[in-house]
């Protein structure tokens, strides 16, 4: 008669044969993949730069993994729809999501009841991003944040600031701006989208708005809107003349960064794969020129490093929304 021991034993060996087995599946999965087309969900419409920048880098991945890699929009409820799609989808690597922050790390605070995690999915990195950038009509009597934070609390609810909508990222820069300034009080004038917001901020309806630059700074460029500072840590080499919002209000971080991520479960190899693709591909003149054309800086990080920082900015935009009490649309 077998003992019980020698059972136990016996399982417990088939069991780390069974994860042994797995393992080296996994490994070898990775090893060879891709093996046919993966598709790169975007939760957003065509056109702005969610959907271009995936699309560029998109490109160079085809190229080096001889496989096609090809974007699909998928947009609605800022994000939720594709980015629950990449959730529930099969943990190959064969469909990705490259969205913004808000799939990301913004929609879990603002939202009562999502039908995905976002924490959950497998971080393969951040492509670049785009800084966020204090823009006001030249209207406005102040040509520095120091005098725009004075102007406004002299004539309290007298200046009105635009965003893309409730939520979305310019209207929780605002907030922030708001609460680091000491309680500023303007008043919030939402829109459906960067294009309206930016329509009537260019002919003064609204003064003010916290805009990513890919969209905003040519008209800067072109005289028609002053920019007061940037929401980076460092000033950016693009504008070494315009100092940071942070210089005014120390710690003070946004910006709209575009990242690709994996479904759950998805074998660590294969985004340590690709992450390193992605690092390649930005080091390509051809791709450093198409960021420059954005206004993005290129980043390219780890996985890990992709995590350590949705970590951070999650919690960031989770205090200004419990604080600003902010509710989606």
């Amino acid at each position: 008669m077998t003992s019980p021991t020698r059972v136990n034993m016996r399982l417990v060996l088939n069991a780390a044969l069974v994860a042994a087995g797995l393992g080296l599946s996994a490994a070898a999965a990775a090893q060879d993949y891709p093996v046919r087309a993966v598709r790169i969900i975007v939760p957003f419409p065509a056109g702005g730069t969610a959907d271009v920048m995936p699309r560029v880098f998109a490109e160079k991945l085809s190229q080096k993994f001889g496989q096609p890699f090809t974007v699909e929009n998928r947009a609605g409820a800022a994000g939720n729809i594709g980015a629950e799609a990449v959730y529930r989808a099969e943990p190959d690597g064969y469909t990705l999501v490259s969205a913004p922050p808000p799939p990301f790390v913004i929609n879990q605070s603002l939202y009562p009841k999502l039908a995905y995690d976002a924490s959950q999915f497998v971080p393969i990195s951040i492509m670049g991003a785009v800084p966020n950038g204090a823009i006001v009509h030249p209207k406005v009597p102040a040509n520095t944040l120091a005098e725009l934070i004075a102007y406004i609390k002299a004539n309290p609810g007298k200046l009105n600031y635009a965003s893309q909508g409730n939520g979305t990222t310019s209207h929780l820069t605002a907030e922030l701006f708001r609460s680091m300034a000491g309680g500023l009080s303007i008043q919030h004038v939402p829109y459906k989208g960067t294009a309206p917001a930016l329509t009537d901020l260019l002919a003064g309806q609204v003064e003010l708005m916290f805009d990513n630059l890919g969209v905003s700074l040519p008209q800067v460029r072109a005289g028609k809107l002053k920019i007061l500072g940037v929401a980076t840590e460092k000033r950016i080499a693009s504008l070494p003349n315009v100092p940071t919002i942070a210089e005014t209000l120390p710690g003070f971080v946004s910006i709209a960064w575009f990242g690709v991520a994996a479904p759950p479960r998805t074998p660590m190899a294969i985004a340590e794969r690709l992450s390193a693709a992605i690092a390649e591909a930005a080091k390509l003149p051809d791709v450093q020129k198409r960021m420059v054309e954005l206004s993005a800086e290129p980043i390219a990080n780890t996985p890990a490093q992709m995590a350590a920082f949705m970590k951070e900015d999650a919690e960031r935009w989770r205090k200004v929304i419990v604080s600003a009490s902010v509710k989606p649309d």
